[in-house]
């Protein structure tokens, strides 16, 4: 995994792979260093994740060429850290401060989500400083507290310093539209702008490079593989279809809403059901987060390699394609309206795989879930395990005509790899969520 030296901002010195921040006190790991004298709850947590949640869901709060999958792990990252210098418990994932006489892993992991909040959305400051307050004036005034309020602000300051030069404040470059059979171009009704076309220079924070795990190309146009998936969606995409269930219309309208907020949803609801302590609901959605930023950044690095275009483009110019198992329909529309970017693979499909495997690892897979969706007011679903839930958001999108299953199984065993890659490197501990308690 990448590890950063925080040069210019902190006193930092480069140790054991992960940076380590002097402060006043006894050195983490040598005898004297104070452990925690209350388990925290993992509320704190769940808290911030909220806060972040109420921010991206704010009209014009996120910045538009910014993935928000970025901000959720930049401040996981932070929130966990700050936890791990103070309890002196697990590995950090990229700081790790001395903490002196801290001695309230809560108090640092909430100054740090404050500050990394502040950082990222200064126009939000009114509801973060609340927020802040509010969870302090509900903890003990120890005499550590101080110092553990100073592990979250150098933590904090630390993290947002790492991400500063990753590529995410770059100018989006233009993209110009395909012309022929296969090749991604606008979409109607609007044609809008294809967006994150920087993403896959951002650096990752746990994957060697965007293109790690880069799926292989979709079969070709004049495949049988092609032809199946496309007349699949054809069918079942349509907005005027016959053939789509009542139920996957309805899964369709579901899961239409980014998707990572479903999953940091899903993340706290697993949490609060399965009572995580401080430590453990910080490391959750360390892996959680980490691997839904480096899905981001994976899965837009294959959908600008490929190029691939839209099913809308693909019904309506069939006739095109080389394959006499598809005929052309200049007429059709999928259910949904098409994201502005190319097909292949299926960001839900990628994020909800990445999610699921990490949650699953943690818990197993037969927790009983029960899914909000973001768009229709208090409409829910109920599943099995979180296996069931990404398979429904990921093949969602074929009901709804915006992509096909050669997307879906693409953008799952890239989830699948990316969130491996998160459980076993985040913390180069060794891959076992449960190692470190």
């Amino acid at each position: 995994m990448r590890k950063t030296l925080i040069a210019g901002v902190l006193a930092c010195a480069l140790v054991g792979g992960a940076t380590s921040v002097a402060s006043a006190g006894v050195p983490a790991g040598l005898p004297g260093h104070p452990e925690s004298h209350r388990e925290a709850s993992g509320s704190v947590v769940i808290d911030w994740n909220r806060e972040l949640l109420t921010i991206v869901r704010t009209p014009g709060a996120q910045p538009p060429t910014v993935h928000p999958t970025r901000s959720f792990a930049i401040l996981q990252a932070a929130v966990y850290d700050a936890v791990v210098s103070v309890e002196h418990r697990g590995h950090p994932y990229l700081i790790a401060v001395r903490p002196g006489t801290a001695d309230q892993a809560d108090a640092a992991a909430a100054q740090a989500g404050h500050d990394v909040l502040r950082a990222l959305y200064p126009a939000m400051a009114s509801s973060i400083d609340g927020l802040l307050a509010t969870e302090l004036a509900a903890m003990p005034d120890t005499a550590g507290r101080a110092a553990s309020l100073r592990v979250g602000r150098i933590v904090a300051a630390g993290m947002v310093a790492a991400r500063a030069d990753d590529g995410s404040d770059a100018v989006p470059p233009v993209f110009v539209d395909g012309t022929q059979p296969g090749e991604y171009r606008r979409t109607p009704p609007n044609f809008p702008t294809p967006v994150f076309t920087h993403w896959s220079a951002v650096r990752p924070f746990v994957l060697r490079s965007a293109d790690q795990f880069r799926p292989p190309a979709p079969p070709a146009l004049t495949s049988d593989a092609y032809a199946t998936a496309l007349n699949e969606v054809q069918s079942v995409g349509q907005d005027t279809s016959t053939t789509r269930t009542a139920d996957q219309t309805l899964q369709a309208k579901f899961w239409n809403a980014p998707i990572q907020n479903y999953w940091n949803e899903i993340t706290q609801n697993a949490a609060i059901a399965h009572h995580t302590g401080l430590f453990r609901t910080a490391r959750l959605f360390l892996d959680v987060d980490l691997s839904l930023a480096d899905s981001a950044i994976a899965f837009y690095d294959a959908k600008y390699t490929y190029h691939f275009w839209r099913p809308v483009t693909a019904v309506r110019e069939a006739d095109t394609d080389g394959n006499p198992a598809t005929v052309g329909d200049p007429t059709w529309s999928p259910l949904n309206t098409t994201p502005a970017d190319p097909s292949y693979p299926g960001a839900h499909s990628v994020v909800a795989t990445a999610a699921a495997t990490v949650l699953t690892a943690y818990f197993g897979d037969h927790d009983h879930v029960v899914v909000t969706s973001e768009l229709l007011p208090g409409v829910t679903r109920s599943f099995t395990g979180f296996r069931a839930v990404a398979t429904e958001a990921g093949l969602s999108r074929i009901f709804a005509g915006v992509h096909t299953r050669l997307d879906h199984d693409a953008g799952v065993d890239l989830g699948r790899s990316v969130a491996g890659d998160v459980l076993r490197h985040a913390t180069d501990g060794g891959g076992d969520p449960d190692r470190d308690g």
